[in-house]
């Protein structure tokens, strides 16, 4: 549990000691992957009403964002790198006199950043909402950098479907899914935030000026919803082309197996016709009969291919 306190005009980061009592002003208690005798101190010492891990995990709107008369609790996605992709973590913001409560699971570069921001710059935090606010906005320009990337290669995708020469279409089937899904958990993201900073700007508890970059964050949400609105768009239409490219090369390979099929019609036909055991074939007992029969064969099996050509179905 690391602490952020204010002392003599500076911001001081320190381990949070149980046993000692914090008589300077606290900015921000940090839990990270806390244990449960920890949260337990927390929600005793300061008098909060600390969510459990199954309620940090429903999505329905009062479990995601509530008040009281003392406090503001959030709950909020953030994306979160894993070894294989990008998912969503539940993020806990708790306000609560003026101090901001977090609690997370996992590492995460936008904690890093403020911190160091923080310690950097400490006139310009002067409570928990300061830090919510600085908080939203600098995850919001990462999602933002990360539907950039999105779009970008989704425009390269696009772009290699219509390439014979690169086409691969295992490949591209699972980088199309792997977009999708991270675009997914941006939108999740993107919602889920949009969401408690509207209730937050509908509450009474932050200043006007926290209300104004929070909104500036809202608007900035919105065009990232539309923009990522956009990706969604873009990737369907490209998972419909790919689905008909697909479609396409099968009905060749479908129609090249059938102008086989009906080319080799005849000459079994041909064939079949002079293997049965007439007693009377006039024909068979020519000097030259054999040759003839070949060559009618194989001009009855090119006559269907070359038809085929003229028709363009080859």
């Amino acid at each position: 549990m690391n602490v952020f306190l204010k002392r003599n005009g500076l911001v001081v980061r320190q381990e949070l000691d149980t046993t000692k009592h914090i008589s300077e002003q606290i900015l921000w208690i940090d839990l990270f992957k806390p244990t449960s005798v920890e949260v337990d101190y927390i929600a005793n010492t300061y008098h909060l009403d600390i969510p459990t891990k199954e309620e940090r995990e429903e999505i329905e709107q009062s479990a995601r964002y509530w008040e009281d008369s003392g406090s503001i609790t959030i709950n909020t996605y953030f994306l979160v790198r894993t070894q294989q992709n990008l998912v969503n973590e539940t993020i806990t913001f708790i306000l609560h006199k003026n101090i901001l409560f977090t609690i997370r699971y996992s590492e995460l570069k936008v904690f890093e950043e403020i911190q160091q921001i923080v310690l950097a710059s400490p006139k310009i935090f002067e409570d928990g909402f300061d830090l919510v606010s600085k908080m939203f906005e600098a995850r919001v320009e990462k999602d933002a950098d990360l539907l950039e990337s999105v779009a970008k290669e989704t425009r390269i995708l696009r772009k290699n479907v219509f390439n014979e020469e690169l086409i691969d279409y295992k490949q591209m089937l699972e980088s199309l899914s792997n977009l999708q899904e991270l675009n997914m958990s941006v939108r999740d993201s993107l919602f889920d935030k949009r969401r408690a900073i509207t209730a937050m700007l509908r509450s009474n508890k932050p200043d006007s000026e926290i209300k104004q970059n929070l909104t500036i964050v809202l608007k900035d949400l919105n065009s990232l919803v539309e923009f990522n609105t956009v990706n969604m768009h873009a990737l369907d239409n490209i998972q419909t082309i790919l689905t008909n490219q697909i479609n396409i090369e099968q009905n060749k390979t479908i129609k090249l197996f059938t102008v086989v099929t009906v080319a080799m019609m005849p000459p079994t036909l041909i064939g079949t016709i002079y293997g049965m055991n007439f007693d009377y074939m006039p024909e068979t007992h020519l000097e030259y009969a054999y040759p003839v029969v070949l060559v009618i064969m194989i001009l009855s099996t090119i006559f269907p291919i070359v038809y085929f050509k003229k028709k363009g179905w080859l």
